[in-house]
């Protein structure tokens, strides 16, 4: 991955240090070699210091420049750096600083890693190649300088060992140089590759947050649906009866307005309650709050609708056996919901069977109706909900209509097999 990464551009920061460091450095250079030429470093080579200066403006200014330019700016560097060596500077430190800085650009800047390798490999080649040839001239000089001159004889004379020792500073530098930029380069690479991974985290997390807002708009729209749709359904049906046995029947009319009262009561009441659960942090989503409904009140459901108008029975097949909170919810509502459809949609004639099937590893829940289909074919938010319902209980839903008139909805959700109990168990033993 690091090699689909590239290094970010300098900065209008950086570039304003490479200024600040190449002026300081010429500064640095022009001190030194006049400091240097008072100490007499190259004995009484006094009038070398004008030259001095404009070898340090080579081996010192081009560094301003140095990210834009490594490599150009590595090659002027290193030029100034023999001159001021061959031609017998009088600074002997800034010289080096530059050198060491020049290389280590390369490393660190260029983009093409292998034109980094190449050209870093070449420079260092050359000076290791200056620096060798040097050591053959002082060795075969046979009329050394008097001050310079060190002693020959012996097979591991003060002149070999002067030679190794500059061998040994030199790949010590050299090779510092060349590691250093190539750490950093990796570094810089490295960071570079954590800032894309926390910008694509930051992206997954708004995505994420997204997609959280809308799963529970979703689940409320549900919820509100599966209440208002069922109990405002019911309470216009008994509005309308009211109404129609009003004039003759007083007490039908009284009891129908109850069931209204009634009905409104309990929509108000699982408001509130979905209200305080969205309204209390900590608690569980819109779909998954707990809640009193239970496939224990599907035979109240199922009473209420009768007496609404929609003829309904109720048959429990098999032994209840414990069922988790939020598949008993989302059965009852699927119940609720099927119900309310065939009372709006299946005409006067309707009526509907219930069926709760308990088995050893599933619960399944049928709702039938009879009576006209739906004019539309096109599923309503009712039957999207009763789907949402089933998938977020791990279970499967059927729905539509049948070949022989009405409606079915029949949902299976698995569950876990029923543990033996003990006194089975030994008997089995």
């Amino acid at each position: 991955m690091s090699e689909a990464l590239t290094r970010p551009a300098p900065t209008a920061r950086e570039l304003r240090q490479d200024l600040v460091l190449g002026v300081a450095l010429f500064v640095t250079y022009v001190i030194s070699a006049a400091l240097g030429t008072v100490a007499g470093i190259w004995g009484d080579a006094t009038d070398r210091l004008g030259w001095g200066i404009l070898i340090g403006a080579l081996t010192t200014l081009p560094l301003m420049f140095r990210r834009r330019f490594p490599i150009t700016v590595a090659t002027a560097v290193l030029a100034g750096f023999f001159l001021s060596i061959t031609f017998r500077i009088p600074d002997l430190y800034v010289c080096n600083v530059t050198a060491f800085i020049a290389l280590f650009t390369i490393g660190a800047w260029v983009e093409d890693r292998r034109r980094a390798t190449w050209a870093r490999g070449i420079l260092i080649g050359l000076m290791f190649l200056w620096l060798l040839i040097t050591m053959f001239i002082t060795a075969t000089n046979p009329n050394p300088d008097v001050d310079d001159a060190l002693a020959r004889t012996g097979l591991f004379s003060p002149l070999v060992a002067f030679m190794l020792l500059q061998l040994l500073m030199n790949i010590a530098f050299f090779g510092g140089a060349y590691y250093i930029g190539e750490r950093a380069y990796r570094a810089a690479i490295e960071k570079e590759m954590l800032a894309l991974r926390q910008r694509e985290l930051e992206a997954e997390r708004e995505v994420t947050s997204a997609q959280a807002v809308a799963l529970d708009r979703v689940a409320i729209a549900r919820e509100l649906h599966d209440v208002v749709a069922h109990h405002v359904s019911a309470m216009g049906v008994q509005a309308g009866a009211a109404r129609t046995v009003m004039a003759l029947s007083p007490d039908a009319a009284a009891e129908a307005l109850r069931g209204i009262e009634s009905d409104a009561r309990t929509a108000i009441a699982e408001l509130r309650h979905l209200l305080e659960t969205l309204r209390t942090p900590g608690t569980a989503g819109a779909g998954e709050a707990p809640s009193t409904l239970r496939l224990a009140h599907i035979p109240e459901l199922v009473a209420k609708s009768v007496v609404v108008g929609l003829p309904a029975t109720l048959q429990v097949i098999g032994e209840p056996r414990d069922v988790p909170e939020l598949v008993q919810v989302n059965l009852y509502r699927i119940a609720q919901e099927a119900l309310t459809n065939a009372r709006r949609h299946g005409g006067p004639d309707a009526a509907a069977d219930v069926r709760l099937r308990y088995t050893a590893d599933a619960v399944e829940l049928e709702v039938t109706n009879t009576g006209r289909n739906a004019l539309s074919s096109r599923a309503g938010l009712g039957q999207l909900g009763m789907r949402e319902r089933a998938a977020a209980s791990g279970g499967t839903i059927e729905a539509g209509p049948r070949p022989r008139g009405g409606f079915l909805v029949r949902v299976h959700v698995p569950l876990g097999p029923i543990p033996a109990s003990p006194v089975r168990a030994k008997a089995t033993a």
